[in-house]
């Protein structure tokens, strides 16, 4: 455990630019909501629930990342921001992720989730080197698989293969007195695939 609290540091220095020490990477809230994970991690795994749900909700209140304990996460997973961040309870999260704000590993809702087998997955499994996007959601019992990237926005509720991009439509411009000819000339994009 100690040596994933020492990589989960080293990341946070490694991708935060704004970063620029280990210790001023002790103040990244997404640190201190990863680091409360491990730990509530192990304690809802050794069947102490109600305490690792303290510290989640602890977690979630100083840091505005909500990890259900019993979610898994891999090594070296990056939180830009963390703000709004939801991992659900039965979430399988890779190694070297990269979640930026307001993404959600979510289930789908407790009227389609109620009818599953007791013990079945309600929640994505996310393959390593995947990229999340600002806001991204990724509902149910999805698989992302290695290296995919989900855009900025993109609502995700089918399986992505490993190398692929996943992107939501980005902003029109239309510019003032200007009449496009052609149909291709109304959209402009003018966001990366992420827009982070």
């Amino acid at each position: 455990m100690l040596s994933a609290l020492r990589e989960d540091l080293a990341v946070v220095v490694a991708r935060d630019p704004s970063v620029g020490s280990g210790r001023e990477a002790l103040l990244h809230p997404a640190l201190t909501a990863l680091w409360a994970h491990r730990v509530a991690h192990r304690m809802h795994g050794r069947g102490l629930r109600i305490p690792a749900r303290l510290l989640a909700r602890w977690a979630r209140r100083v840091t505005a990342v909500e990890i259900h304990p019993g979610a898994v996460l891999g090594r070296r997973v990056f939180i830009d921001h963390g703000a709004g961040v939801v991992i659900g309870e039965t979430a399988v999260v890779g190694d070297d992720v990269t979640m930026y704000h307001q993404v959600t590993l979510g289930a789908v809702g407790w009227w389609s989730d109620n009818e599953r087998p007791e013990g079945d997955r309600r929640h994505p499994v996310v393959g390593s080197g995947v990229i999340l996007g600002a806001n991204a959601t990724v509902l149910g019992p999805v698989t992302l698989g290695d290296r995919a990237v989900i855009g900025a926005q993109a609502l995700v509720n089918k399986d992505v293969p490993g190398d692929a991009r996943v992107l939501a439509p980005t902003a029109v411009i239309k510019e003032p007195g200007h009449r496009p000819k052609h149909m291709e000339d109304v959209f402009t994009v003018i966001a990366s695939a992420g827009s982070w």
